[in-house]
């Protein structure tokens, strides 16, 4: 009979293992979800590089001028859960990504999978880049490869158990990953600068990634019924402002002052952008001004959060 027991659980615990190797296998784009090899154009990709703010995390701290575009890793990020360390990700066929094919692009953007096949933490925001458009991540490809190589490897992410058990991403993306669907439904007279202004707020700006609230306290998805009304500094000092169209966010703001604060970095009150922002409105200030128009035209056309006092960035 003890036997049996022994026995029983036994296969208990091999079942339980099994399912989660199957749950947690890697998922990648199908191919019809990317877009041909050497599609990318580099001088449209530039636009996509700077609206994805790929320099805030990944050039080197406080980088300025051409600085900016050598990609080896920037400051780490301290977490709840540990320190991320950003990888290189200049063309350096060794350190860097110098030997990855579009697919393997796609797959670690929008997938947030290596080309060996490991998971990669969702403090890279793969959660909003799932929803660019394939032509685009082609083009932020063929751009990437026009930067500078660097030489070196950024340092291992400093994780404690379980969240240094990578395979256990693969949970956390069968339910926080997301298909691409747009995070909110813009109303129906909302213009087509507004929508442009979605994909690029939605998309490659990923701008929910830091000002959206978490489900699980802070460790799963974003609470999309709380778009952009404000969390929690996902470095623990303070909150993460709301920027909703309500009176606890930026709704004395009218288009064109949040589109100046995003060209210039000063607010209607004449005061500065201050904090991690900092590098976010120098990035969209190297957009077309068209492109600020258009998030500014979001931001103003998305439902109103934090009024009565909920969002954890409300004033």
């Amino acid at each position: 009979m003890r036997r049996n027991v022994l026995i029983g659980g036994l296969l208990l615990v091999l079942a339980g293992v099994g399912a989660f190797f199957v749950l947690t296998l890697p998922s990648r784009l199908e191919a019809s979800q990317i877009a041909a090899e050497n599609s990318g154009e580099a001088s449209r990709g530039e636009r996509i590089f700077w609206a994805g703010g790929c320099v805030s995390c990944h050039a080197p701290s406080k980088a300025k001028g051409d600085d900016k575009l050598k990609l080896g890793g920037g400051d780490p990020l301290k977490t709840n859960f540990g320190t991320f360390h950003a990888p290189n990700i200049s063309p350096d066929p060794d350190d860097g990504i110098g030997r990855w094919s579009l697919a393997d692009f796609a797959n670690a953007l929008q997938r947030g999978v290596d080309p060996a096949g490991r998971h990669l933490y969702p403090a890279f925001p793969y959660t909003s880049y799932v929803r660019m458009k394939k032509a685009d991540v082609a083009d932020l490809y063929a751009f990437m490869k026009t930067l500078p190589p660097v030489v070196g490897k950024a340092p291992d992410n400093e994780l404690g158990f379980p969240f240094n058990i990578r395979r256990g991403v693969g949970l956390w993306k069968l339910v926080f990953l997301g298909d691409g669907s747009p995070a909110v439904t813009l109303p129906d007279d909302a213009g087509e600068a507004a929508h442009s202004g979605q994909y690029l707020v939605e998309g490659p700006g990923h701008c929910g990634e830091c000002h959206t609230p978490r489900s699980l306290g802070g460790a799963g998805g974003l609470e999309t019924g709380e778009w952009l009304a404000g969390a929690p500094n996902p470095e623990g000092k303070g909150n993460v402002p709301n920027i909703t169209p309500s009176k606890a966010g930026i709704g004395g703001w009218s288009a064109s002052d949040i589109a100046y604060y995003l060209e210039s970095g000063f607010t209607p009150d004449f005061d500065s952008v201050g904090g991690a922002m900092v590098e976010v409105q120098e990035n969209i200030a190297k957009l077309p001004e068209a492109d600020r128009e258009a998030i500014a035209a979001y931001l103003k056309a998305i439902p109103s959060r934090g009024d009565d006092g909920s969002g954890a960035g409300a004033k």
